[in-house]
């Protein structure tokens, strides 16, 4: 087919948007720990940014793209981007830039997934950690939902990443939480956040870059791209709006709490965004905020370690929002129905798919962290940790 210079405009826009969205993490999440580990937060979400980039370029992209292996991971025939044209393929724009395109997806999925291991992780480890995580679970999952997998035969919808990137990061964050443990005195001593204006920051810069994750993932510069792009804002406005409303009836509306419920709309509305109009995406972001912050309140109440909060987020925000595709799934915005609409089926399909890639992200996570733990450690000493990754691990300082 010939070239649409259009869409391939929109799409390289989108991607350098996506991009954003790495250091939006790794400022989002470093403005929440201490300041002595702020440089290490952050320079794990680059350190991400780079090593899933070259995984992806050697073998992800083929692992995920690839022909069809039984419906769960694809073939090597495109190892090392062998084949992978620059001119226009069979959706009018170069398949190398769809390579690069879906690239950003996987860097900003491992980079969520350091909220899991915040200032107490060996960088060597994460290096391994994040090699592997991104072979065997985000690049099966792909596979699954977008590379002509399973899920994607089974029909299973998700338009930008609910299962792929946000469930695949979030229950992998639970996961690793519970196999690194608890930062030496938590729970004991109050861990004062260095920063709330530099989270606010990397919120700024996701809610921004999620406009690309979105409406980029129409693949064309239309009216399913324009769709996308407004219901998307909406359902982060008022995903951040109920969040603030529940955080004001238990306390003081915190600047944090709102723009984590921003995140958290724009996480459940991520797979649903080609599929559902503007009505739908208030209920989906509503949602999102109310139980992504209740089960920000139930992660405090058990005491457990994932202070970042990519399982409440992302992960349990990305599994409401694929359900909820099948719930509002509209044949006025594209040719899907949904529950609303009487059909049953899409529902199971979405379930179906949210609930495997649920155990895969969670199992796999579990495994490949459990064996570096008991080979190369996952773990900083209990000195190192004290000192502060900054200087045990950089040998930097943040503020001084």
């Amino acid at each position: 087919m010939a070239l649409d210079t259009g869409a391939t405009a929109w799409i390289l826009a989108s991607t350098a948007l996506v991009m954003l969205m790495t250091p939006g993490v790794g400022f989002f999440y470093g403005g929440m720990v201490r300041r002595k580990n702020l440089i290490s937060m952050i320079a794990l979400s680059f350190i991400a940014f780079a090593l899933a980039s070259v995984q992806w370029v050697v073998a992800g992209y083929s692992l995920s793209f690839g022909p069809d292996i039984g419906g769960l991971i694809g073939g090597l025939d495109f190892l090392g981007l062998s084949g992978i044209g620059m001119d226009a393929g069979e959706g009018t724009y170069p398949p190398i830039l769809f390579v690069m395109w879906q690239l950003v997806f996987a860097t900003v999925a491992l980079a969520i997934l350091t909220s899991a291991v915040a200032e107490r992780v060996k960088l060597s480890s994460f290096l391994v950690l994040g090699l592997l995580w991104t072979t065997l679970v985000y690049d099966p999952l792909a596979h699954w939902a977008w590379g002509g997998g399973w899920a994607m035969s089974l029909g299973a919808l998700d338009f930008a990443g609910g299962t792929v990137v946000h469930i695949s990061s979030g229950f992998g964050a639970l996961a690793l939480a519970l196999v690194i443990g608890k930062r030496v005195g938590y729970g004991e001593h109050s861990f004062e956040p260095t920063s709330i204006p530099i989270t606010l920051l990397g919120a700024g810069l996701l809610w921004f870059g999620w406009f690309g994750f979105n409406s980029g993932s129409a693949l064309a510069a239309d009216g399913l791209a324009a769709n996308a792009f407004l219901v998307t804002n909406t359902a982060a406005a008022i995903g951040a709006l109920t969040w603030l409303a529940a955080s004001w009836i238990h306390g003081k509306p915190s600047s944090l709490g709102f723009v984590s419920g921003g995140i958290a709309g724009l996480v459940a509305i991520t797979p649903a965004a080609g599929y559902v109009g503007v009505p739908a995406s208030l209920a989906i972001g509503a949602v999102a905020g109310l139980l992504c912050y209740g089960c920000m309140l139930l992660r405090l109440r058990v005491g457990f370690d994932e202070s970042l909060d990519a399982w409440a987020i992302h992960g349990m925000g990305g599994l409401w929002g694929a359900l909820a595709t099948g719930i509002f799934a509209s044949t006025a915005i594209n040719d899907y129905p949904g529950l609303l609409e009487g059909s049953t089926t899409q529902f199971v399909n979405n379930l179906l798919g949210a609930v495997a890639a649920v155990v895969w992200a969670f199992g796999v996570t579990f495994v490949i962290a459990w064996v570096i733990k008991q080979t190369m450690g996952l773990r900083v000493t209990e000195e190192e940790e004290y000192v502060g990754l900054d200087i045990a691990q950089h040998g930097e300082r943040a503020i001084t």
